[in-house]
């Protein structure tokens, strides 16, 4: 299965950005976790893994890979609550899709309470800090699985 992961404005700044909210990790720590987990998966797992503070470029890269993913993790940032032409393009590629966040976003500023991703989200993830990611990762992994279910007896 092929998963792209998307990371939007600023979070390469993650580690020196408000750590107090965001943690300490870096983007590199997060990526670096993620392919460990992927290394230590049973799953036959690809990861496409890139960061962007440009909305456009957001919306190139997930058009570029619609005949590639089978399911896109994004952590949209700021994004998540102004941009319109992001979720357009995610609901276009057709595949699950799992809106992370680093902090909960319902906990922040009322500004941050709307996100124009989740929408189009087979779910969200958020308030975990960089572990968000790896439940994100774990949870697309059972959409896409061969045995995917609600039940999770199975």
């Amino acid at each position: 299965m092929n998963i792209l992961v998307l990371h939007g404005p600023n979070l390469h700044l993650l580690g020196k950005r408000q750590p107090e909210i965001y943690g300490h990790q870096t983007l590199n720590d997060i990526n670096g976790a993620l392919d460990q987990f992927v290394a230590a998966s049973p799953h036959n797992v690809v990861l496409k893994i890139l960061q962007s503070n440009h909305e456009g470029e957001l919306v190139s890269i997930i058009g570029e890979h619609i005949d590639w993913a089978d399911g896109i993790l994004i952590n949209p940032a700021a994004y998540t609550h102004t941009s319109i032409a992001i979720r357009d393009a995610l609901a276009t590629v057709g595949v699950p899709v799992i809106e992370i966040h680093l902090s909960n976003i319902y906990a922040r500023e009322e500004f941050r309470h709307h996100s124009y991703i989740s929408g189009v989200a087979v779910g969200v993830v958020g308030g975990f800090g960089a572990y968000s990611y790896i439940l994100a990762l774990e949870a697309m992994i059972h959409v896409l699985g061969p045995n995917s279910t609600d039940n999770l007896d199975e």
